[in-house]
């Protein structure tokens, strides 16, 4: 989750929301690390989900259901959100979170 997180954030530094409106690539690239981190996130167990309540798991897991069903109806500007607001949030929770945890 954390890795996609970042390349989602770093693939978006620097661009406009009309650079996602009218770059078919760049759309898609962030939708499939949406995507992504919403599959992590669905596996990620009970008892770290627990253990971790401050991380929105219901959301990211629902945004990755939205995109996955609704591909043919994606709203740029949502994405735009969670990229740009969402995920760095999420990726410093994800970070303390792992920061607590043990290794494995």
């Amino acid at each position: 989750m954390l890795d996609h997180a970042r390349e989602a954030v770093t693939l978006l530094h620097g661009k406009t929301r009309g650079d996602l409106a009218n770059t078919r690539l760049l759309q898609l690239g962030l939708v499939r690390l949406v995507e992504i981190i919403g599959e992590a996130a669905a596996r990620v167990s009970k008892d770290m989900q627990a253990r971790h309540t401050s991380i929105p798991w219901e959301d990211v897991v629902g945004m990755r259901n939205k995109l996955i069903h609704g591909y043919d109806q994606v709203d740029l500007g949502i994405l735009w959100d969670t990229v740009t607001d969402d995920l760095p949030q999420l990726i410093r929770q994800l970070e303390a979170a792992l920061s607590v945890e043990p290794e494995a």
